[in-house]
């Protein structure tokens, strides 16, 4: 792979040319394999995130003008997507009425990264206002100033994940990079560091993707879960904190979570990283647990790549050429552009889509821009900035 280049004239181009909706602003990603659009429905979640790639493109990678241009369309759809409370739907028509709101608050995590790296290449202050707005709604909801339905009765499990803090761990890093908030969002960052690292998630096993609020194990099927791809796009936000404010023993415990989890992530007969998997090697619950998804390819492809160029150990940069080739020979989609998303276990296609609710443009784009910002300055102190 050749990320530069690949990312410019195959995957950018791909979603510039097939999806963006200049007539009712904000993106489509319900793509078939070839970029048709078969369904109008948009997803609120992708609206933040491809406004973060196209801004983090121009701002990284090339001050290509079509970028922004994406990007600032997307940024004026944003209010559409936004109930009068405050909160974003999920999902919305193509003129952007509500279709379905969630309790999750991902929605506006990734509006917020989005309207923060729209910001440090326009400096219009209105756009760091909304990311500062869409970042506030969401710590409301994930400190509970903002009451959300749970999802199981905490009265019998009183639980919580690890997916929320990861994220907020992520977007409070986004943030923290503009200029002058440093200060601001550093200990939200430190906050959310110090949870993933110390309240009960990980394990000399795994780290789990829910566990109790004091941090005890559930020996349920849904406390044995493992997310691979979860655990190892943790690890290299945890690596990359740590080297950013040289926290040794953040960068040391990634290292713990990438070869704790791919014994338990790698499929040994097929190849890839695999959806779930249980703990004990029980039954997982989830009826996908064996598939291969595009996303932790990416994830586990970033944390290997990271961990190398760390610790020089030369089985971090096998595996990654492992996965590397096993995404160039089933994911990449040379005669059409972009990646398959869902495969099944054995590697043949679950479907030749390249874009619904879920699959749009961050995971891949995101990979490719910190691969080329590896490949140029050798380490992920760049594309942190």
């Amino acid at each position: 792979m050749d990320y530069r280049k690949d990312l410019t004239q195959n995957i950018l181009p791909f979603w510039l040319n097939n999806a963006i909706d200049y007539e009712n602003g904000g993106i489509y990603t319900c793509l078939d394999r070839e970029g048709n659009i078969y369904g109008t429905d948009k997803s609120v979640w992708f609206q933040g995130r491809a406004l973060w790639v196209f801004s983090k493109a121009y701002n990284l990678i090339d001050k290509n003008e079509e970028y922004l241009r994406a990007a600032k369309n997307i940024y004026s759809f944003l209010p559409k997507c936004t109930d009068t409370d405050g909160r974003m739907f999920f999902t919305v028509t193509a003129d952007g009425r509500e279709l379905q709101k969630r309790r999750y608050y991902f929605s506006e995590t990734f509006a917020a990264i989005g309207c923060a790296e729209l910001y440090k290449a326009t400096g219009d202050k209105s756009v760091l206002e909304s990311a500062e707005m869409y970042f506030n709604v969401a710590y409301e909801c994930f400190t509970g100033v903002r009451k959300n339905q749970p999802k199981i009765n905490p009265a019998n499990i009183d639980s919580k994940a690890l997916s929320p803090v990861m994220i907020m761990l992520s977007t409070a890093q986004v943030l923290r990079s503009i200029d002058g908030l440093w200060d601001k969002y550093n200990p939200l960052c430190k906050e959310c560091l110090d949870e993933i690292l110390h309240g009960g998630y990980l394990t000399e096993k795994a780290l789990l993707e829910s566990v109790t609020k004091a941090g005890e194990f559930i020996d349920s099927p849904n406390g044995r879960i493992v997310n691979p791809g979860h655990s190892l796009e943790a690890a290299w936000f945890i690596m990359a904190e740590g080297l950013l404010t040289n926290n040794e023993e953040a960068v040391n415990v990634a290292k713990h979570i990438i070869d704790i989890t791919l014994p338990l992530g790698i499929d040994k007969a097929h190849g890839g990283i695999i959806a779930f998997t249980d703990l004990e090697g029980k039954p997982p619950v989830q009826l996908e647990w064996d598939m291969k998804l595009w996303w932790p390819q990416c994830e586990a492809m970033i944390a290997l790549r990271l961990a190398y160029l760390q610790f020089k150990d030369e089985k971090y940069n096998e595996l990654y050429d492992e996965i590397k080739e096993y995404c160039e020979k089933y994911f990449c989609d040379d005669e059409c552009g972009e990646w398959y998303g869902y495969l099944h276990y054995d590697n043949t296609f679950s479907t030749t889509l390249k874009g619904n609710i879920f699959k749009g443009p961050f995971h891949i784009p995101r990979l490719y821009m910190i691969m080329a910002s590896m490949d140029e300055t050798n380490g992920i102190t760049e594309y942190m900035k």
